[in-house]
């Protein structure tokens, strides 16, 4: 899944679920991924953060975090 795909799939679960936290909705994300794709997430991460190893659902949380927070760019 590209970064472009993760941002739609963030944004539409946010649109069902604006009541949700940046977290929660990608938590959300993340366990509507199958296993391999949501280990995917999670590697990328780990090589993005440098680390050899971490939960694997956490890890691909962070990520997906991580997509959408770049693509909002720079908070006021």
């Amino acid at each position: 899944m590209t970064d472009e795909e993760l941002t739609v799939e963030f944004s539409l679960a946010r649109l069902d679920h604006p009541e949700l936290d940046l977290e929660e909705i990608a938590a959300l994300v993340v366990r509507r991924m199958g296993p391999d794709q949501m280990l995917d997430l999670a590697a990328r991460n780990l090589a993005t953060r440098g680390e050899l190893r971490g939960a694997a659902f956490h890890t691909a949380v962070e990520h997906v975090l991580r997509v959408v927070l770049l693509v909002r760019g720079p908070s006021d």
